[in-house]
């Protein structure tokens, strides 16, 4: 399992870009029997009205870029289940995270 904190995340969807504000995040790849799953965990995000509105959506698909603590850029597309009690949200990956 490798993790990595992020200095920058920005999603789109439909058009709609967003830099995130937040206070951590981070990126975990788990790499198992060859298969290779991914997850970002973000807390302290600072936008509600985006959270509230992934939380009423059943469009939750995004496409997204970060870059690392270290510099490391990648993106992929993964899936934003918001938590907008806790201003929290996390992004389950789907396929490829390209940069790693």
């Amino acid at each position: 399992m490798e993790q990595y904190e992020l200095i920058e995340l920005g999603i789109e969807q439909n058009g709609r870009k967003e830099k995130l504000e937040f206070a951590s995040a981070k990126l975990v790849i788990v790499t198992e029997m060859g298969s290779r799953l991914w997850y970002i965990d973000v807390d302290g995000i600072a936008q509600h009205q985006l959270l509230a509105d992934f939380s009423t959506s059943e469009d939750i698909g995004v496409t997204l870029d970060g870059i690392t603590v270290g510099g490391k850029s990648f993106s992929g597309y993964g899936f934003f289940h918001p938590n907008p009690q806790h201003q929290a949200a996390a992004i389950r990956g789907n396929g490829e995270i390209s940069g790693f």
